[in-house]
């Protein structure tokens, strides 16, 4: 590849991944997700209750979706990145929501699970 600072730019995308503490690269949007392990990863963010997290439609920008994969060496789409760090695809993060690691992941990012707040209720009773 040139040095060009297009989207798919290994700049282009760091910068991206950088701007938010969640940062999602789906294809479709979290209201409307156009792949199922988009869909899941969406899922999975709102049961924890992470609302506000960057997503980004890999099928609006082919550069994008070419440079992502570049810059993980991941193949595939939807990918999770966590403090800039690539965390990983769909399966990767339902194992973590699975075994409880996102929950401290979310933690370290000063961000509360809904899942603690949920369990708490299931105390109650």
């Amino acid at each position: 590849g040139g040095g060009g600072g297009g989207s798919g730019s290994r700049e282009a995308v760091e910068r991206l991944v950088r701007e938010h503490p969640v940062v999602v690269f789906m294809k479709g949007s979290p209201a409307q997700p156009l792949c199922g392990f988009s869909n899941a990863v969406v899922q999975i963010l709102r049961l924890h209750g992470v609302e506000d997290y960057r997503a980004h439609d890999v099928l609006q920008d082919p550069d994008l979706r070419q440079g992502i994969k570049n810059y993980s060496n991941w193949p595939t789409i939807p990918q999770v990145y966590l403090n800039g760090e690539f965390v990983g695809g769909c399966d990767i993060l339902l194992q973590m929501h699975q075994n409880g690691d996102l929950v401290e992941e979310l933690k370290k990012l000063g961000i509360r699970s809904a899942l603690l707040d949920a369990e708490k209720d299931q105390d109650k009773k």
